[in-house]
């Protein structure tokens, strides 16, 4: 779909959209473009992805060495803008903080929203010695990976899910990692039916993930509530027992202040 259907054409600034593009272009793959790569991922031509990188260049966004252009350390105040400003970021750090505490034994809890195919983590708390995993603020998951995507996929109408999964493509990430559809389909209307999900060693051996949903007070789904921990010892039904209703009493404290 095309982003400026939405708004007035007389509105709609083309090259803000295309620095914001060319931004957006560099990945772990794709640390260093040069401009005719740039022009590749984006869709322009090479000469206004230069023109644009040249104008990123001058602002500080992007460095170069005549070449190639790699994203400068002043891209990071876009993302920052939204932590220092964002709403739901700062009203459930705390919360966060108390969901680790009450919760016995290592564990991370994170909020986290939807954008796109992808989750991102806004707040997270948890700092425990030899728990190796932890993803910091910002980063960006694959929904059908993690407890808290499978939530946020079963807020989504039928015909929003079918599409989503018409568009699909599996990441694997260990032995385990769900790579058929129609189980997936069953992941997500299971987490819609019982009103929380959970999800193992999809990106990580050992490590099991529990989640349910962030509602404001008007009931629309605004992220997720998760839970990250070692499998230990304890089954899946035994630890849902003991971490869904704290999850579940968070979130409802939660949505009086949203």
């Amino acid at each position: 779909m095309d982003p400026s259907a939405s708004l007035n054409r007389r509105d709609w600034i083309a090259g803000l959209q295309s620095g914001l593009a060319l931004i957006e272009a560099f990945d772990d793959h794709n640390p260093r473009l040069t401009p005719s790569q740039a022009a590749a991922r984006t869709g322009l031509t090479r000469t206004a992805a230069r023109r644009h990188l040249l104008t990123l260049n001058a602002l500080g966004y992007v460095a170069t060495d005549g070449k190639a252009y790699w994203l400068a350390p002043r891209v990071l105040r876009l993302g920052a803008s939204y932590f220092e400003s964002g709403r739901v970021p700062r009203l459930v750090q705390p919360f966060l903080q108390r969901l680790t505490t009450s919760t016995e034994g290592p564990a991370y809890a994170y909020a986290s929203v939807r954008d796109g195919d992808e989750i991102v983590y806004i707040a997270r708390n948890g700092l425990h010695p030899g728990l190796n995993t932890g993803f910091v603020l910002g980063s960006r998951l694959p929904l059908t990976l993690t407890s808290a995507g499978l939530m946020l996929l079963s807020n989504s109408s039928d015909a929003e899910l079918d599409a989503f999964l018409a568009r699909y493509r599996t990441r694997v990430f260990t032995p385990q990692t769900i790579t058929s559809v129609a189980r997936l389909r069953l992941e997500v209307v299971r987490a819609r039916a019982q009103g929380y999900a959970v999800l193992e060693q999809q990106l990580q051996p050992g490590m099991r993930g529990v989640a349910v949903l962030l509602r404001d007070q008007s009931d629309k789904a605004v992220g997720a509530l998760s839970l990250t921990m070692p499998i230990g010892t304890a089954s899946a039904r035994q630890e849902v027992a003991r971490v869904v209703p704290t999850l579940q009493e968070t979130a409802q404290a939660l949505r009086r202040l949203l």
